[in-house]
């Protein structure tokens, strides 16, 4: 099995010659990076608030597992799930979406998202779905979502 270093690489050198992605992987790419970005939104507005998994479950009617692989990006939340968690983290929920990027924040009732207070770091924000791998590949530093 080749490492995840190696099949990026070899990904990556296609690209350069030009050869274009299956339409079905560059799909499920997207839906991976979406589920990511909705993941940390969700992580995001969770830590401010100073809360835990389980006390977000508690909340928004889920299970501290759920809470745990919605933040890891196990899941794509569906849009009543979405109000729920936002209602939950007393928040709105914000998504914006252009060609394939995204960006994704729960912000204060105010309409203030935390990156927008200066709070907390900004919800990711994806130019394609390669940044999102480079950024990982380089550390980003993305936070264990524990309770």
């Amino acid at each position: 099995m080749a490492s995840h270093a190696r099949w990026k690489l070899a990904r990556d050198e296609k690209v350069a010659q030009g050869i274009a992605e299956d339409p079905e992987v560059e799909r499920r790419r997207e839906e991976i990076s979406l589920a990511f970005d909705l993941g940390q939104a969700v992580y995001d507005r969770r830590t401010a608030l100073g809360i835990s998994q389980t006390e977000l479950a508690r909340r928004a009617g889920m299970t501290q597992p759920q809470v745990s692989k919605l933040e890891l990006g196990g899941t794509v939340p569906t849009v009543p799930l979405l109000a729920r968690l936002a209602r939950a983290m007393e928040a709105m929920f914000r998504m914006e979406l252009f060609e394939s990027s995204a960006r994704v924040a729960f912000a204060d009732l105010d309409g203030t998202t935390p990156e927008e207070a200066g709070t907390e770091p900004p919800a990711t924000e994806r130019a394609s779905a390669s940044a999102a791998e480079a950024e990982a590949d380089a550390g980003s530093g993305r936070t264990a979502a524990t309770g």
